[in-house]
């Protein structure tokens, strides 16, 4: 995963170029593809809404308010950048990568359902009162949707229809995670490149927008682990609350906040990856020891 972002950092240029000729198609078409491997291992009947659900929940709408009041008196676009950095639902890919962290990936894909469903509708309200627009719960639904449902549906589908196919898939999950490299290549390509093209933005700010994005992916983690860690299951918890549609929360910032605290979320894609590829790396070698 470093060296994906490495990679993606040096040939930002050419992959944000290949990303506009494919009419920005690439990085959804992996992730379509990325659940659809990891959907075909869960079943329906296996899904539930649970307290840990809850108590996640609970905790990202509390700690969108929290932060955005608390650093509001400080920087306005500040305040903003890190309560988009709360407020954006569930990465679809958080599956993938708690699957490979050994959580139980119905746990998760029951989360990432509900919570992109409720982040919709809560959503429009917090970007209208913080920001300079109007959102609406279809602007929102419709950056989600998509790449959300239709893929486990799809899933479900095959399973029903042709479940050798969907045996098959599931048992070889670990496609999913060469996927998720090519589109980590995209992703920090793309971050690059428009981090590169900011003009007019005050290095401090900047400054603060990254420092903030750190500190507030790494309290996520900790305290989604430590809450799955009390129903027994920490890298749900941590991905469920950790791990965060930052293409979303870009989008989201750019359309109803100030522009610059796009900056937060963008950071954040950086962030959060260096966490996944530590715990990545700790998971085999505990696996490795044993």
């Amino acid at each position: 995963m470093p060296l994906a972002m490495v990679v993606g950092a040096l040939l930002c240029r050419p992959v944000t170029a290949l990303e506009e000729w494919s009419g920005r198609m690439i990085t959804p078409t992996l992730i379509f593809l990325m659940l659809f491997v990891t959907f075909c291992r869960v079943k329906v009947r296996e899904m539930r809404f649970s307290m840990l659900h809850a108590w996640l929940l609970l905790f990202q709408v509390v700690a969108c308010a929290a932060v955005y009041f608390a650093l509001l008196p400080f920087d306005t676009t500040v305040a903003q950048g890190a309560m988009i950095c709360v407020l954006a639902p569930v990465a679809m890919a958080a599956v993938v990568i708690a699957g490979m962290l050994g959580a139980n990936v119905a746990t998760v894909a029951s989360f990432s359902l509900v919570c992109n469903m409720v982040i919709a509708v809560i959503a429009p309200a917090v970007l209208t009162f913080a920001g300079t627009g109007v959102c609406t719960f279809v602007q929102i639904l419709s950056r989600i949707a998509p790449l959300l449902i239709l893929p486990f549906v799809v899933a479900q589908a095959c399973r029903l229809v042709v479940p050798r196919l969907a045996g098959w898939v599931g048992a070889h999950g670990q496609i999913s995670f060469y996927m998720w490299l090519a589109a980590l290549v995209v992703t920090i390509g793309r971050t690059t490149a428009f981090i590169i093209d900011l003009r007019d933005v005050s290095r401090s700010v900047e400054l603060w927008l990254a420092l903030v994005a750190l500190a507030i992916c790494l309290i996520q983690f900790v305290v989604g682990r430590r809450i799955g860690r009390r129903f027994g299951d920490p890298a749900a918890g941590g991905q469920s609350l950790g791990q965060k549609n930052t293409v979303l929360a870009v989008w989201m910032a750019q359309s109803f906040l100030d522009p610059i605290s796009s900056i937060a979320p963008t950071a954040y894609i950086v962030w959060q990856n260096f966490v996944n590829s530590y715990q990545i790396y700790k998971k085999d070698r505990e696996m490795a020891k044993d």
